[in-house]
């Protein structure tokens, strides 16, 4: 599958909220960076981390549970 597409099912998965994407693959690509398993398969050394964030929201393999809210001081 062609990033474009992959863009573009990832971006149907969060409704099409390009701000949730953005903050989904900031947070896994964290997480994948931390040693996480990644759920597609992927090749950690050869893939970039942020592709492999983006293919797994879009395949489903990760979701939105919930946005918190952040207390200002």
């Amino acid at each position: 599958m062609r990033t474009e597409q992959i863009a573009a099912k990832a971006l149907e998965q969060v409704n099409n909220d390009r701000y949730v994407l953005a903050n989904m693959i900031f947070k896994r690509v964290k997480q994948l960076n931390g040693g996480a398993q990644n759920l597609v398969g992927a090749n950690l050394k050869t893939d970039k981390l942020t592709d492999i964030a983006m293919r797994e929201i879009a395949e489903g393999k990760l979701v939105l549970e919930r946005i918190e809210e952040i207390k200002q001081p």
